[in-house]
C-alpha cells in the first residue's frame, strides 16, 4: 500500500486479500467509532479532495483540515504491533531471551 502512496487506510473492513497487512477485526461494537470515523472523513474529502488528513495512531485519533479531531477503535495489541513496527512474529521475536530461557530450565 505505501508503494502508491497511502500511508493510511480508513475503513470498518477490508478484503481477505489485505487481511494479513491490516489488523485483526474489531468486535461489532467498536464498528459504530470506525463507521463514524469513515463517515466524516468521507465527507470532508468529497468538500475538499484535496484536503490532508492526520492520523495519530498513538492516541487514535484523526485530524480534520477544518480543526476537529474524530477518535477512532483498534485493537490493542495491532496498536502496539503498528506503533513498534512489527508484526505477530516479530513481537514474538521480541521475546527471544525469555523463550531461550525457558528452553533452557525445561
Amino acid at each position: 500500500m505505501t508503494g502508491f502512496g497511502f500511508r493510511a487506510v480508513i475503513s470498518t473492513s477490508f478484503a481477505d486479500i489485505f487481511r494479513q497487512q491490516f489488523p485483526q477485526k474489531r468486535p461489532a461494537a467498536d464498528h459504530r467509532g470506525c463507521e463514524e470515523a469513515t463517515r466524516i472523513c468521507s465527507i470532508c474529502l468529497k468538500e475538499i479532495p484535496t484536503a490532508e488528513l492526520s492520523v495519530d495512531l498513538a492516541s487514535q485519533s484523526l485530524s480534520l483540515p477544518d480543526g476537529r479531531k474524530v477518535t477512532f477503535p483498534i485493537d490493542t495489541f495491532a496498536k502496539s504491533c503498528l506503533l513498534n513496527g512489527v508484526d505477530e512474529l516479530g513481537y514474538i521475536a521480541g521475546f527471544e531471551k525469555e523463550i531461550a530461557a525457558y528452553e533452557a530450565q525445561h
